[in-house]
């Protein structure tokens, strides 16, 4: 791996830092828990479903380049942000 490498994959993570919350169409509000893939994301995306409501949205691998070369998915796990006093509904997964 050489450095400009090395500072593209350092640029990426420092923009996917950046991402933490979003609102959806319908106003509920998401937060990232997990951004990642491979044997890790699977786990994680079990242990978020006992959660709450589930949305998995599919990255670009651009910049990351084990991702980019391995064909490998890359992705960001979002659980739902249960307002207080708001009435929890059945735990199901989203996908985008």
């Amino acid at each position: 791996m050489n450095e400009d490498d090395t500072s593209t994959i350092r640029e990426r993570m420092a923009e996917e830092e950046l991402v933490r919350e979003r609102i959806d169409e319908k106003g509920n509000k998401w937060r990232k828990v997990y951004f990642g893939g491979g044997a890790h994301f699977r786990n994680w995306l079990d242990q978020c479903e006992e959660l709450g409501e589930v949305e998995v949205e599919e990255v670009d691998p651009t910049g990351f380049k084990c991702y980019e070369e391995s064909g490998e998915k890359l992705y960001r796990i979002w659980v739902r942000v249960v307002e207080r006093g708001e009435e929890v509904k059945d735990v199901k997964r989203a996908k985008k």
